[in-house]
């Protein structure tokens, strides 16, 4: 049985663990509102990398994530929110594809990429339970707020997963604009329980968080979710909340440290659903040299596949 984990939330305004650092001239800052909870593991749109990360690159560092004493998400239990008045009439593949998306993480060789990332409170496990869908068609916002984001949680999901493991994926219909970021994770609590969220903008027609899937399985829509999906999943359960659990020197949690770069060009799930999807950091590979390269040519990414 899954034991409940305690987690305390708090607000910070000025940095968050795990992703977002203290801002500096060169490093990307905590982009949530002052009160909310921290933005956590931003996937930053292409071009809007951290500073730190090229330099810690460049110096020849050890690029390996350490632990900074704080729970990871042994299990997970995971449900998603299609946010926004288009929702209600929508006759596309995102609702359908992320369900399968979803269901076909849990047991994965992708979900397993993380699994060696350890706790307190345990292990870092593959096996994930997909709980289904909610569409609200109330008018969504941009994600910058973070507490806006948590309220909006907390009114869809009565009664969070008692675990304390349970994962809200909120997919808004609100384009990025001018924002420099594709989504984020979170953590809060909802009803007394804490969880975990995740934030995406609607990311159609969007270049700059676009992972570029000429399968013809998707739609540019659906592959482009579905890419920073991996990203932000991944990071929860290696990097939840405060104070913080696996992130390297600059910051950077597993699927940072991996952004933008693909070893395979689709990624099968374990119900057969295929992806583009980008690999993520895994300490074990690069100390080992069985990873393939990131960004900065530190093999130590896995695709999954």
């Amino acid at each position: 049985m899954t034991k409940l984990f305690l987690l305390t939330i708090v607000c910070l305004p000025v940095f968050a663990f795990g992703q977002a650092v203290e801002p500096t001239e060169s490093a990307p800052q905590d982009l949530s509102d002052k009160g909310g909870p921290p933005m956590l593991g931003i996937h930053w749109a292409r071009g809007f990398e951290h500073a730190s990360r090229a330099r810690e690159a460049n110096s020849r560092t050890n690029p390996d994530m350490t632990y900074h004493g704080g729970p990871i998400l042994p299990d997970v239990f995971t449900k998603s929110i299609f946010w926004g008045k288009s929702w209600g009439t929508y006759k596309g593949d995102k609702i359908t594809g992320m369900d399968s998306w979803y269901g076909g993480f849990g047991g994965s060789d992708y979900a397993k990429t993380s699994d060696e990332y350890t706790a307190y409170n345990g292990q870092v496990g593959p096996n994930t339970t997909y709980e289904g869908h909610v569409i609200d068609t109330s008018t969504s916002t941009s994600g910058n707020s973070t507490s806006t984001i948590l309220t909006e949680v907390c009114k869809v999901i009565k009664n969070p997963d008692p675990s304390g493991y349970g994962y809200y994926a909120v997919y808004a219909d609100t384009k990025r604009g001018n924002a420099n970021y594709c989504a984020y994770h979170s953590a809060g609590t909802c009803n007394g329980t804490p969880m975990q969220f995740a934030y995406f903008f609607n990311l159609d027609g969007d270049a700059g968080c676009d992972p570029q899937d000429t399968s013809g399985l998707h739609s540019q829509g659906l592959a482009a979710i579905a890419n920073v999906s991996g990203h932000e999943l991944s990071e929860a359960r290696t990097d939840p909340t405060n104070p913080g659990a696996w992130y390297d020197s600059s910051g950077e949690e597993n699927g940072d440290k991996c952004a933008w770069t693909f070893g395979a060009p689709l990624v099968t799930f374990s119900n057969g659903s295929e992806w583009k999807i980008q690999g993520e950091w895994s300490n074990k590979a690069y100390n080992t040299g069985t990873g393939y390269p990131n960004s900065f040519g530190q093999r130590g990414c896995l695709s999954g596949k």
